[in-house]
């Protein structure tokens, strides 16, 4: 009996219409590509054609949308990019992806009941089920992927973007992200912690200027060494610190001193994380300036978001030891991994602090040409498990694809310049905030006309001479030929050797200051 079943699964055709076993299989694949073909096969017309036609006018559809989001001026991956952040966008994808790879398998596996041989060879049956398993899993395999990367998109960004809408602002526009600001001010934050240290420090501070315009990008580094910061007036912490002796620690110090005490001393303490938000309204209140945000990172974490991304590329023109056994980096064209490119940002063996924020000032630059929307896309697994673990920031979601549209806006058309609050511009030891001000707004404008501080020429060289009898002038000649640098440091060296070491009232353009 079971021979005659064999034979008569080997036949081309039965009487009922069906083909054999291979031809089932056939139009069973078939149905992968071009769904409601098997059914047209066995005369199932309308089935068929309704299923074959939903197919088609999705797959017009998605090239429709696919060419107008080419011919987007943000370019496709941009666009992609801030679609992916907003959850309307994601949780919408992710009910689509599972319905149609729902009904898509449903055809599949239709498709080779209504076409399958009516005989029962067992072997047979067996390699017709092995088939069409395979075959769903085609289109399973993919669509769970998606499915899981939504997700994971989903959950990284409720959990780095979840904070709340400003309420000093009106509700977010997508059409006027900035509400007409010609400048949008981010604070960047870089934190140390470790299990040898008590506490957080934030030892990398730089205040990211951009114009929403033209994305021309200016960073103020703050030295994290700068002392008698001053505090907003009615604060906790200008009760808690008053003038004249005010706050003796360093400002890097700010953040744990509001963080051991966040009820008493935040000036917002329902923030989600009040101490970053209260050092970026207190360093705003020094520089007067409007930080609208913040973005905060564990520096060990930093070193996973490089690795997520693959690396980022570096010239480096002279070799800078790291850490407690002995690494160098290397001079040369490098790619450095997480680990080095942490140690090139944060290394102060032969340097010192004002280097350090130099070179990164420089990784943030290499970091902004490099990493591109398709990378963000196609590392989102490492990317996102790095993010949650270290990045911190007050961005509401709902400006995260703004957001993206300006990095991609300074990334291709914008400049991006340095101004290192640093000596000798800054006496960090008792600094004066007034001209402070006055040196980063000429820098965020990009004037330098009025009173500027000398540059890396010595003092000597503005040409005016005192009035001194030539006895005095000879016995001072020496002195007068020594730079600013020189005279602020007492060194020999005439200016600082460090990549992105800024010397002079001007802001440096980073192309000319990093290697």
């Amino acid at each position: 009996m079971a021979a005659e079943d064999e034979r008569r699964d080997e036949a081309p055709e039965h009487q009922s219409g069906r083909p054999s076993t291979g031809g089932a299989l056939l139009w069973t694949a078939v149905s992968v590509p071009f769904p409601g073909a098997a059914h047209l096969r066995m005369g199932r017309r309308k089935a068929g054609s309704l299923i074959l036609g939903l197919y088609l006018l999705g797959v017009i559809a998605l090239g429709l949308w696919a060419y107008r989001l080419g011919a987007h001026e943000s370019g496709t991956m941009t666009v992609l990019a801030g679609m992916a952040v907003q959850d309307i966008w994601l949780l919408g994808a992710m009910g689509v992806v599972f319905v149609v790879a729902v009904v898509w398998m449903s055809v599949i596996v239709h498709s080779w009941v209504i076409t399958r041989p009516e005989g029962k060879g067992r072997s047979r049956r067996m390699i017709g089920a092995m088939t069409v398993l395979v075959l769903c899993l085609a289109v399973a395999a993919p669509s769970a992927w998606a499915l899981h990367a939504g997700y994971t998109a989903y959950e990284t960004l409720g959990s780095v973007f979840g904070a709340p809408e400003r309420e000093d602002l009106p509700p977010h526009d997508a059409a006027d992200p900035w509400y007409g600001a010609e400048r949008i001010n981010v604070l960047l934050i870089g934190s140390d912690s470790g299990d040898n240290r008590y506490g957080t420090r934030t030892d990398t501070m730089m205040v990211a200027s951009v114009d929403t315009d033209t994305g021309d990008t200016m960073l103020v580094g703050m030295p994290r060494n700068l002392e008698d910061v001053h505090f907003p007036e009615d604060s906790a912490l200008a009760e808690r610190y008053p003038e004249p002796y005010g706050f003796d620690l360093l400002l890097n110090d700010v953040y744990q001193t509001i963080a051991e005490e966040p009820d008493e001393l935040a000036m917002n303490p329902i923030a989600p994380d009040p101490a970053a938000d209260t050092l970026k309204k207190v360093i705003a209140y020094n520089l007067d300036l409007e930080v609208d945000y913040y973005a905060m990172v564990d520096m060990m974490g930093f070193r996973d978001l490089i690795d997520a991304v693959g690396g980022v590329q570096v010239r480096i023109d002279e070799p800078i030891p790291y850490g407690v056994h002995g690494g160098v980096l290397e001079p040369g064209l490098q790619r450095l991994n997480g680990h080095d490119a942490l140690w090139y940002g944060r290394s102060r063996v032969n340097s010192d602090d004002y280097g350090r924020m130099g070179r990164q000032g420089c990784l943030i630059k290499y970091v902004a040409e490099q990493v591109e929307p398709t990378t963000v896309l196609t590392s989102y697994r490492r990317l996102a498990g790095a993010t949650k673990r270290t990045l911190t920031t007050d961005i509401p979601q709902s400006k995260v694809p703004a957001f993206i549209e300006l990095a991609d806006l300074v990334t291709d058309e914008g400049s991006m310049s340095a101004f290192q609050l640093s000596p000798p511009q800054v006496n960090t030891a008792a600094p004066d905030w007034e001209e402070i001000q006055r040196l980063v707004q000429e820098a965020i404008d990009g004037s330098t006309e009025g009173d500027e501080l000398p540059d890396e020429s010595s003092e000597g060289a503005t040409g005016e001479e005192d009035e001194e009898s030539s006895e005095e002038r000879s016995g001072q000649e020496s002195e007068d030929e020594r730079t600013e640098w020189q005279d602020y440091t007492g060194l020999d060296e005439e200016s600082p050797a460090d990549p992105g070491r800024q010397v002079g009232a001007e802001a440096g353009d980073l192309d000319a200051l990093c290697p």
